[in-house]
């Protein structure tokens, strides 16, 4: 089934996991296994799969968990596709094996930029990889967006006229990237909007757990790290627990404040962390 069909039924849930590293110990494929149990157990719409594992360009290990998911949980699979990492014949080739594991969405991107910043495949853009994508099969496509404006870009008009080029390449839905103050995200529609795009769009929410992966992210993407986000932070940054609760607290009261205002859906950056993206779920179960 193609994913952009679930927002006939709104609000939409979903999660998104990373494969196991390669070589991973026996006692961590047994943990990450747990864990998939219990995240596929909370009935997402979908679980999206990044690409590779642990960094690598392996796609093997994302064509392989989608496949399971599918089979063994009954839930849909997308398989997250990065440009940077493929030429026009490896991007076919992968294709073609997500169509063997009868996957139906791919989520395209770009993917980070070489530390040299010059890229050596054949795609410099995102639309240029969504492109090569609905020519190669009758993929459901899902797009990234930025609330707070794409690091690269000159400006928000910048940043949504790039946008539209990815919908009209044949983009059908969105996820955002993580994002800690809402209006950002509802001043980011209104543009959307003045654009005349209309596509599903999901916010995608990351509960923080630990201070320095949250700030190394929000630079990376260009995250604004609002003053109530921060003073959080530096109040729990000595108590583990605590940073761990007051982040779940956190994300529940952005998630709370976006169903009020009618959001089409959450996608969960989950990190793999069962126990974090279950409380959150039972937070919000009377809500969706």
């Amino acid at each position: 089934m193609k994913v952009v069909n679930c927002f006939n039924e709104r609000p939409v849930i979903s999660f998104e996991i990373f494969p196991p590293r390669p070589n991973a110990s026996q006692k961590a494929l047994n943990r990450f296994y747990q864990s998939l149990d219990t995240l596929a157990g909370l009935k997402p719409a979908y679980i999206s799969v990044t690409y590779g594992a642990g960094g690598s360009s392996n796609h093997a290990d994302t064509v392989a968990l989608c496949q399971l998911i599918k089979a063994r949980y009954g839930i849909e699979a997308v398989a997250h596709i990065a440009g940077v990492n493929f030429t026009r014949a490896s991007v076919q080739q992968y294709l073609a094996k997500l169509q063997d594991a009868k996957v139906e969405n791919v989520l395209a991107l770009r993917g980070d930029l070489p530390a040299d910043g010059v890229i050596k495949g054949d795609f410099q853009y995102a639309n240029e990889l969504v492109s090569e994508i609905k020519q190669d099969g009758d993929f459901n496509v899902i797009g990234a967006c930025y609330p707070d404006v794409h690091p690269e870009a000159a400006d928000s008009v910048d940043d949504i006229r790039h946008l539209k080029c990815k919908v009209d390449a044949g983009v059908s839905q969105l996820i955002t990237q993580l994002f800690f103050e809402n209006e950002h995200y509802y001043q980011f529609l209104e543009r959307f909007e003045l654009a005349n795009v209309n596509v599903p769009i999901q916010a995608g929410i990351m509960s923080v757990v630990n201070e320095r992966q949250i700030s190394k992210m929000a630079t990376l993407n260009g995250v604004t790290l609002p003053p109530k986000f921060m003073k959080m932070m530096t109040h729990y940054q000595d108590n583990p627990v605590a940073m761990r609760d007051a982040g779940i607290a956190y994300a529940v009261d952005q998630i709370v404040d976006l169903l009020s205002e009618g959001v089409d859906g959450i996608h969960l950056y989950t990190m793999d962390n069962p126990v974090v993206t279950e409380r959150i779920c039972s937070a919000i179960a009377t809500l969706i």
